[in-house]
């Protein structure tokens, strides 16, 4: 509160200077009877001249300072506004990131799943090629069984580590 009635002070003070200012050289007592009061017009004229240049002086530091606290405001405001949205994109990317990585892992379960599957076919076509090789040759045990016996247990030694 205080800081803004003392922004106020330099250019309130400058206007009452020029106002003294134009009184003291542009009238006499004729004009305005109280100037009669004042010794030296002209000497004072030329002390509230100096004074005003100071309140200009004063006034244009204040607004300086004014606007560069305004400056580094907006500054200060867009800079949190770019953070923020860094933060939004950062997270909104976080998200993407995790969203795929769910899906990738998603994927390489279902491929998994696949591939076991796809295995257990394998594991079961063989068990029952050797199944009916192994009956065929228990109820008719002919050359031809015995030939299909072989290459069922082959078959079987071949591909036995899908049975571990």
């Amino acid at each position: 509160m205080w800081l803004n009635f003392l922004a106020l002070l330099p250019a309130t003070v400058l206007t009452v200077l020029l106002i003294a200012i134009a009184f003291l050289r542009f009238y006499d007592q004729t004009d305005f009877e109280f100037l009669g009061l004042v010794a030296n017009p002209r000497q004072w004229s030329n002390g509230f001249t100096v004074a005003a240049l100071l309140a200009t002086l004063a006034n244009f530091g204040v607004e300086w300072n004014r606007r560069n606290r305004e400056t580094n405001r907006l500054a200060q405001e867009a800079q949190r506004r770019a953070e923020e949205e860094q933060r939004r994109t950062e997270e909104e990317q976080r998200r993407v990131r995790e969203e795929q990585r769910r899906v990738a892992q998603e994927r390489a379960d279902e491929s998994r799943r696949t591939e076991e599957r796809e295995r257990q076919i394998a594991r079961t076509r063989i068990e029952t090629r050797c199944r009916i090789a192994e009956i065929q040759f228990q109820l008719d045990p002919s050359d031809r069984n015995r030939r299909l016996l072989r290459e069922a247990l082959a078959l079987l030694a071949e591909y036995g580590d899908l049975f571990s």
